[in-house]
């Protein structure tokens, strides 16, 4: 049945995930040519845990929820509802970006779309995920980056939600890395194995749209934490790669969608972002 679900939603959530490329590609490029001045997080290889989550928790009318952002957040923000031109002034530090252009790459919001900011310091975003879904008992999802989420006060959070039985998803982007350095130098446990030591039903998966389908049979029936192994394609700031060898989950799904389709809705991002570029730019320019 998941798997049918997959197929069914296949065409959506790869839309979500070019136009989440296309919007990376697009800062990338600009950071590179010093448009834009300030550090970026982009989350470039990483669009499939939000790409896949959202389509899916559409598909199921789930829209009563709440977001969590973490600083590598762009394509969480694109792919729950959040305004790209919005995100493109917030870029440039204009008063009409998303955080009144004072809140840069790493602390994007949209009220509208019920996505709360991140608020700089890794890892806080956990405890007052935890503290609203506790306070309204709405369903909660909590993105983070493998690194964040070690910090003490996220892991309590952890615990709290398991003691209280919230309507939480706990989702680590797991890229292996924090700034440069590896999981392993760092810690010798794993996200998953502590979220199961709190009591909560827990999976540590590859970002394949079917393995993350496939553990939401029933979201929100319970707090659950998915560890999703990705791949970041860029540097933690900045315009650089990492390596030009790193698997691209992006490129593999898009070999799941027939050639006509994956072309067309690849263009349309790319024209999508490029045109919404234009009229931001065109506004500096009267």
């Amino acid at each position: 049945m998941n798997t049918e679900i997959v197929n069914l939603l296949n065409t959506e959530i790869y839309k979500r995930a070019a136009i989440c490329r296309a919007f990376e590609e697009s800062v990338f490029a600009r950071v590179k040519n010093n448009l834009i001045k300030i550090p970026v997080y982009l989350s470039a290889g990483q669009e499939y845990a939000p790409a896949t989550i959202s389509a899916l928790l559409d598909h199921l009318g789930v829209n009563d929820r709440q977001i969590f952002i973490q600083h590598r957040g762009h394509s969480t923000y694109l792919s729950f509802g959040g305004n790209l031109t919005a995100l493109i002034y917030e870029l440039l530090g204009h008063p009409s970006g998303c955080a009144s252009g004072m809140g840069g790459s790493a602390s994007i919001h949209s009220p509208e779309a019920n996505i709360v900011g991140h608020d700089g310091l890794m890892g806080t975003h956990g405890p007052i995920a935890v503290g609203m879904c506790y306070a309204n008992r709405r369903p909660t999802i909590v993105f983070s980056g493998d690194a964040a989420a070690e910090e003490d006060y996220f892991l309590t959070a952890i615990g709290w939600a398991a003691t209280k039985k919230l309507p939480i998803l706990f989702v680590i982007e797991d890229n292996n890395l924090s700034i440069l350095t590896e999981k392993q130098i760092r810690r010798s446990w794993h996200m998953h194995d502590v979220a199961k030591g709190f009591g909560i039903k827990s999976f540590n998966i590859n970002d394949d749209p079917i393995e993350i389908v496939n553990c939401l049979e029933s979201p929100f029936s319970q707090p659950m934490l998915l560890n999703i192994n990705t791949h970041r394609l860029f540097w933690h700031a900045g315009a650089g790669i990492d390596d030009p060898e790193t698997f691209d989950r992006h490129r593999e799904f898009g070999n799941s969608i027939p050639t006509d389709i994956r072309d067309s809705i690849s263009s349309s991002a790319r024209l999508l972002v490029e045109d919404s570029w234009t009229a931001v730019l065109s506004h500096f320019e009267k």
